[in-house]
This record gives structure tokens, sequence and C-alpha cells, in this order.
């Protein structure tokens, strides 16, 4: 199912090029929930992650001339998004951050209200990544939840496949203490996430226990 979605966005990113407005709506619509929450998670700024997601596609349709289809589209665009926030943050490094600006974790969970699972298991998610090691937090993101396989992950990242491997092996270690840490009702809903991501990735998602896929 993956592989015919991801063959489906790179048909209407080559489509695109040629100045098709129909492909180009359907390449956005079909991509923007992903690049959202890769860039809320990557950046850890979801107040910035709207501009973010518009300075992607703006790069991404800039650039859908050279696209050749080596790659997935879906691929191609995430390095985009990747850029982009990087390119972000080193700008907002030479600027002091605002005062009682809100942090990001709280405004992810309102964030996910809409685009991921109910608000209580939103929280428990929030809570769960901003543990979790940037790039290990990166890799788990690009292959647990948007679902990516690792190779492609990898070449968004621009590392090794096996690098990507014990990266998200070691936020699932991480992520199991945490769980195994929780009691009560904090672990019953940070179990409700796991759940609930496992129907939304299609069965690709995170899980609470067992070995690296």
């Amino acid at each position: 199912m993956r592989e015919a979605e991801d063959a489906q966005v790179t048909r209407w990113a080559l489509a695109a090029r040629t100045g098709d407005e129909a492909a180009v709506e359907n390449f956005v619509r079909g991509t923007q929930r992903h690049v959202l929450r890769y860039v809320t998670h990557l950046s850890r700024d979801a107040q910035a992650a709207d501009d973010l997601v518009q300075d992607t596609y703006l790069r991404a349709l800039r650039s859908l001339p050279a696209f050749e289809g080596r790659s997935s589209a879906r691929t191609w665009l995430l390095t985009i998004a990747r850029r982009t926030v990087a390119d972000r943050i080193r700008a907002n490094k030479a600027r002091p951050r605002v005062a009682g600006l809100a942090d990001w974790e709280v405004v992810a969970e309102q964030a996910q209200c809409e685009t991921g699972p109910g608000f209580d298991e939103g929280v428990a998610l929030t809570d769960l990544l901003s543990a979790l090691e940037p790039s290990r937090r990166e890799a788990f993101v690009l292959t647990q939840l948007l679902g990516l396989p690792y190779a492609e992950a990898a070449a968004v990242v621009g590392c090794p496949v096996g690098t990507v491997r014990s990266r998200v092996a070691r936020a699932r270690e991480t992520l199991i203490a945490l769980l195994d840490a929780a009691d009560g009702e904090p672990a019953y809903r940070a179990a409700a996430v796991a759940q609930e991501w496992k129907q939304h990735s299609r069965g690709r998602s995170w899980k609470v226990a067992g070995s690296v896929a």
C-alpha cells in the first residue's frame, strides 16, 4: 500500500512539472500531513510549523522542473523540508527567543488534536517524543510515524541505513523505558498512543515491545 501511494505521489509530482494545476493540488494534498508532522517534530516549534510547511512547498514547486523521479517524490520533498527547517534554525540562532513563547510541547499537543490521535493521547505522545535525542526522534518520526522505509529515511537524513536503524532502536529503548517507569493513568494513555499510531500508520507504527523491524 505504501509503495502504491508513493508511486502515485511521484506521478503527481512529475505531472506537476508541466504546470498541471490538478497534479500540483493533488501532490500537496497527498503529502502535506506528513510534511507538517515532520517539520513540527524536527523543529520543535509548532508555532512555526505552518510557515515551514509553506516554505517547503514554495521551494519544492520551484525545484519541480529538476525532479526526475529517481527517488520517490515523498522522499525528495522531505529532504527539502529538512533543509528548510535547518535554514530556519540557523537563522533563529542569531535572534533571542521571545519571552513568554509557549513551549513546543504545549503547542504540539494542540496541533495534534486535528492531525493525530485524541487530545490526551496527543499529550502523551508529545511527552514521550520530547524525551528523545533529536537525531533519534527524527529517525523515529520518519520511519515509525510517517511510515518511510529505512532506506528512504536514510536518504532524507543523509546517513547510512544502519545509522537510521540504530537510532530507531535506541529511540524505542528510551520509549520502552519511559513506559515501564510510568504507572497508573499515564501508562494507560501512553499505551493508547501506541495503539492509535499503529492504526494510523497502517501496520508500520512503533511498538512498545519487541525488536527492531
